[in-house]
Order: structure tokens, then C-alpha cells, then sequence
């Protein structure tokens, strides 16, 4: 029984896959994270997980058809093999391997063509057909970038020093949270209310309450 027929059947997946751009330090730990995966892991075996033939495809994929900056890859089985300088069955275990390694991932690319034709009764009428083109491929960063912190729990908080007292409603917690000796200090009485206030203001102006 051939390798490919030993391997588990795979949920095919179609679209354009996630796009995830990648910068040459990206590129270089994705390959030195292969690179481990291919050392010798059984007695009387000479590679690991991933073989010489494996890595060859993936260094042709991330350094020949990955765009760093769209991160778009979707080349043909074809071409990655006369990259590689292997055959067309290579590349399909390579891509297998690749995949179970957690290396990368993988949807099938697909197109659609209108094409113009008769019914039943001989009658013109153009109908779509789906056609699967290639796959796209999703390489995956052994050490993804950090998460940015939550805003909400930022140690600076905005916003100004006295913002906090004002929410609790009362002209009297601002009072209380002042220092002893502040009160006697200030430019004015501090009121219960805002009428009061009111009041006083008006009083001092000469206008009627």
C-alpha cells in the first residue's frame, strides 16, 4: 500500500483560504522549525517527521511563491515540483507531512466559468461549471506575535485627576477626599446643591432669587 493511500482522509475545504502575511523572520523560524522536525527521532531511521525531499518543497514554497506582503500562495502541484526538482507524488506527501507537522494548512482553490450550451429541447442557454484550479496555502508561525494589551486595563488610565470624584455624584466626597486644611484654603464655600449655589451667585450680582 503506497504512502498516500496510508494517509487519513481530509475534510476538503474550498475558498481562498486565510491570507497571512509573513515577514523573512517569520520565514526563517517556519524552516529552522522544520529543519528540528527533521532530525532522527527512531533508532535505524536517517530523518523524522519531515524528510530532505519535504523540506526542499517547503523552502520552495515559502522562498519561490509565498508573497511576504499579501500573503497569498496557491501554486500548482506542477510547478512546485520543477522548483523542487521532485515528482508530482512528492509534493503531494510533502504537503500532507507539512500539514500533520502543523507546518501549515491548506483549502482547494476553485473557479467558475459560464459556458454557453443547449438544454433538452435545443434551446441556448449558458450555465456555470466549477472548476478546482490549485490549493492555497496557510503557513503557520511557530512564534506568533503578541497579543497587544487590553485598552480597558491599561495602568494609565485617562481622562483627569479629579474625573473620578465627580462620578460619585457629590460635592461633599470631593470635599472629603481634599487634604485637612484645603477647605479653609479655597476660594469659596462648597454647597450641598446646585441651587444654592444658584442663590448665592445671583444675591451677589443684585439680580432677584
Amino acid at each position: 500500500m503506497s504512502t498516500a493511500q496510508i494517509l487519513k482522509r481530509r475534510e476538503k475545504l474550498f475558498g481562498e483560504g486565510r491570507l497571512t502575511p509573513l515577514d523573512r523572520n517569520a520565514k526563517v523560524r517556519i524552516l529552522v522549525f522544520a529543519r528540528a522536525l527533521a532530525r532522527r527521532t527512531e533508532k535505524g531511521k536517517h530523518y523524522g517527521v519531515v524528510t530532505a525531499k519535504f523540506l526542499a518543497v517547503l523552502n520552495v514554497l515559502i522562498w519561490g511563491f509565498h508573497n511576504a506582503q499579501t500573503g497569498r500562495c496557491f501554486p500548482s502541484y506542477e510547478r512546485i515540483a520543477e522548483k523542487a526538482d521532485c515528482t508530482r507524488s512528492t509534493v503531494y506527501e510533502a504537503i500532507h507531512a507539512l500539514e500533520r507537522a502543523g507546518i501549515l494548512t491548506w483549502v482547494n482553490r476553485i473557479v467558475r466559468i459560464r459556458e454557453w450550451g443547449s438544454d433538452l429541447f435545443g434551446r441556448a442557454q449558458n450555465r456555470w461549471r466549477v472548476i478546482r484550479t490549485s490549493n492555497a496555502y496557510t503557513f503557520k508561525d511557530p512564534k506568533p506575535c503578541a497579543k497587544p494589551p487590553d485598552p480597558s486595563k491599561s495602568e494609565f488610565p485617562t481622562g483627569t485627576a479629579g474625573q473620578e470624584f465627580k462620578k460619585e455624584g457629590s460635592p461633599r466626597s470631593l470635599a472629603s477626599a481634599l487634604p485637612s486644611g484645603a477647605l479653609a484654603r479655597s476660594a469659596g464655600p462648597v454647597f450641598d446643591n446646585y441651587d444654592a449655589a444658584l442663590a448665592v451667585s445671583r444675591a451677589r450680582k443684585g439680580l432677584p432669587r
